[in-house]
């Protein structure tokens, strides 16, 4: 039973059973409130380790490489390599965190996966590009995108990251199906 959804219409839909709040958009993508991971507190001191740890004073930047394990109010960033972007003004302040090389950012019962993330502390976004997956408890999401408002609480699936991508900033860098496919469990009565 495949029913595409035409470009021009927009259907909303909610779903209070599996605790993601889903709204179907236009052009196939896919919105939810995920939780646990947007109620993130970004002002929170960073924990850090991993296998080697290179301080790059003059580019501003440390990469962390070999078992990466990031954490910060709760959330957890694990991954194989790290670039963590600062300033320098006074005091140290990250700006973004760059991981790639088996991607899992999880928070209480969420947990997201993909093949790179940035992690924007100014805009305190999350993005996640490449075999995306977000699980929450026997719920799956699946898709080529997945982008995490830490400010609004909303985050969006879409189908396919084609294109410019703005998680590696190379044209084409990561492709999808473009469809977002998924599970959810329902309540037996």
């Amino acid at each position: 039973m495949n029913n595409p959804i035409p470009a021009h219409l927009s259907v909303a839909a909610r779903s209070a059973l599996t605790g993601f709040a889903l709204t179907v958009a236009a052009f196939g993508g896919m919105q939810l409130h995920a939780q646990a991971i947007a109620a993130h507190n970004s002002n929170a001191p960073v924990n850090y380790g991993a296998d080697r740890i290179e301080l790059q004073d003059r580019q501003n930047r440390v990469v962390l490489s070999g078992n990466v394990d990031i954490t910060q109010a709760g959330l957890r960033v694990r991954a194989a390599r790290t670039l963590v972007n600062y300033s320098d003004a006074g005091s140290l302040k990250i700006q973004r965190i760059t991981a790639t090389g088996g991607v899992q950012v999880t928070r209480g019962s969420e947990a997201a996966s993909g093949d790179v993330a940035v992690y924007d502390f100014n805009r305190r976004i999350i993005t996640m590009a490449g075999n995306v997956r977000l699980k929450r408890g026997t719920d799956t999401l699946n898709g080529g995108r997945l982008v995490i408002d830490l400010q609004s609480g909303v985050s969006s699936v879409d189908g396919s990251a084609s294109g410019s991508s703005s998680v590696t900033g190379e044209p084409g860098a990561v492709r999808s199906g473009g469809r977002v496919t998924g599970s959810f469990s329902v309540p037996q009565n």
